[in-house]
């Protein structure tokens, strides 16, 4: 008897269980490190060739993602019963030239070492002479921290330089850190995005707008703009003028930055310390700026693939959870030297790792025994590395209303070196489900906290900051710090090799010592939140998010 107790016990335990209250174990060990490494092998291979959106390694990703949807059983995502969703695009290779004269002595510059431009306007070819040229400073117009860069000086058809991130305004009290009172201090806000500073600088009408980039506040090489410098460059099709960039946008490196400037006379350390203060003016360089941009173009028809789950509640399944993550990389460059393999852009980490982190997701979900009660949406997002376009489309043309859309959890980038004691909430702060992502945190025995690097501004470089601007409450995550049985500084290690060596170059490979681990509890974790959600919990804005005005308009 005394064996038999114990078990009868436990199996009336089970029975007074909900059924699919014990349903989330079976999915949960549905997560497999093998399946997810397979899944990016094959993404990352030579085959696939980059995966550059409108060229043939979308095909096959498409095609590829499509299948394995199939044989997980979802359904497409599509009302139109197809798995894609067609995303118009303009493809554009430029040819540029960029040359300034600043006291009578002109200065050709040379693509792509020296700067990059491009015009996403509808001319093929953009000219642009004798444009005066303007720095000033970081380009940004911010009421709420009482900041104007520009102060009524009208730059219209002028060349405006400015300064890579947000002005990095000391803290009063101790110098050596930034004022969080200015800019969120050491965390980027969306005003030191590049595309925020084309945007404003399309807005006041300026000819051309160069960033001017440096290494450490970018967080990234020369070469990684280098790279995506060079490439074909997209834009959604539409008809005239793009309405967030000026004709001309583009980056210029560091020391040539800084020889200009000294050709008119100043000193470019003396020029970044004004800029960090409100008092700062622009400044003419007392010189002009000439460009000419000679455009390949061609119409992109490229897709977003979507693949669904139908949720079991008769009223609740009109709602939807939405999990992202872009299947695009930046494809093939035939410039480069050495064998094709060196000349792909691989996107291992970046992002066939989130991709493969959604199908696992589906896996997961289809392991439960009922449907959640709302319904899932897997959507595999084209052109992130061209500018958040899939997401930004989807966001403009959803296929379900966003207003029965609860939440978007995306996924960029997969945990690749092991399991931490943590997870990292990029987006922390702004809704409700941060309450959710701590709950099932603790539940593995982690902790949620804060981004630890903040000044990467991974909360405006990814796909859900579309989500966001257009009302919809997000989670994005990163594990890039206290790792298990390692030292302090090895997070910091990992993640500045990847940024300085393999981030948007040909070797963002599968690597052999790759540890998955921790990426495994990472889709585990988020399909908890997202389960719950889908379950019923709706989340909200938090007061004080930068989104909570927009999220309550599109409840209307």
């Amino acid at each position: 008897m005394s064996a038999i107790r114990p078990l009868l016990i436990t199996t009336l335990a089970l029975a007074a269980v909900p059924v699919f209250a014990q349903a989330p174990a079976k999915a949960l060990a549905a997560v497999s490190e093998k399946d997810m490494l397979n899944h990016i092998t094959t993404l990352a291979s030579d085959e696939f060739e980059g995966r550059a959106p409108g060229s043939p390694g979308e095909v096959k990703t498409v095609d590829y993602l499509q299948q394995e949807f199939m044989k997980l059983g979802l359904r497409p995502g599509n009302p139109n019963g197809s798995w894609v969703q067609a995303v118009p695009m303009r493809g554009l290779k430029p040819t540029p030239s960029f040359s300034y004269t600043i006291a009578g002595k002109s200065v050709a510059l040379n693509f792509p070492d020296d700067y990059v431009a491009h015009s996403s306007s509808e001319p093929t070819s953009v000219h642009i002479a004798n444009s005066e040229i303007v720095f000033v400073g970081y380009g940004v117009q911010a009421p709420e921290y009482g900041w104007d860069d520009y102060k009524g000086v009208d730059v219209r058809g002028k060349t405006i330089l400015m300064l890579i991130n947000d002005p990095a305004v000391p803290d009063p009290n101790n110098p050596a850190e930034l004022d969080p009172s200015m800019f969120k201090g050491k965390a980027m806000t969306y005003y030191g995005r590049w595309t925020y500073k084309w945007e404003i600088a399309a807005k006041l009408g300026a000819a051309a707008a160069i960033i001017i980039h440096e290494a450490k506040p970018a967080a990234y090489p020369w070469e990684v703009v280098r790279s995506g410098g060079n490439g074909e460059f997209f834009s959604l099709l539409r008809k005239g003028d793009d309405p967030d960039a000026p004709p001309v946008p583009g980056w210029i490196q560091l020391d040539q930055a800084k020889a200009m400037m000294a050709a008119a006379g100043y000193d470019f350390d003396t020029l970044k310390k004004q800029a960090i203060t409100k008092d700062f003016r622009p400044v003419s360089l007392k010189g002009t700026a000439d460009f000419k941009i000679d455009n390949t173009a061609r119409v992109v028809n490229s897709n977003n693939v979507v693949a669904k789950i139908e949720g079991s509640d008769p009223k609740l399944k009109n709602e939807y959870v939405i999990y992202s993550a872009h299947w695009d990389h930046l494809g093939i460059d035939e410039r480069l030297p050495g064998e094709r393999s060196k000349q792909i852009y691989h996107g291992a980490l970046d992002n066939a790792s989130g991709v493969a982190a959604l199908l696992e997701l589906a896996k997961a979900y289809k392991a439960l025994t009922k449907a959640p009660k709302r319904s899932i949406l897997f959507l595999a997002t084209t052109a992130e590395e061209r500018g958040l376009l899939g997401a930004k489309y989807y966001a403009a043309n959803p296929l379900y209303p966003l207003k029965n859309t609860v939440a978007n959890i995306n996924i960029d980038g997969i945990n690749a070196f092991g399991r931490t004691a943590q997870i990292e909430n990029v987006t922390s702060g702004h809704s409700s489900i941060d309450g959710l992502l701590a709950k099932y945190a603790k539940t593995q025995g982690r902790a949620m906290e804060n981004d630890s690097r903040p000044e990467l501004g991974s909360f405006y470089r990814a796909d859900q900051l579309e989500f966001a601007r257009a009302g919809v409450p997000v989670l994005y995550t990163k594990a890039r710090s206290r790792y298990l049985d390692k030292p302090d500084t090895y997070a910091r290690e990992v993640v500045d090799n990847y940024f300085t060596h393999d981030y948007h170059q040909t070797t963002d490979n599968v690597r052999a010592n790759w540890d998955f681990s921790g990426g495994v509890q990472d889709i585990q974790l988020l399909f908890q939140v997202g389960l719950e959600i889908a379950q019923g919990v709706t989340p909200t804005w938090n007061a004080g998010s930068e989104f909570k005005a927009v999220g309550e308009r599109r409840l209307k």
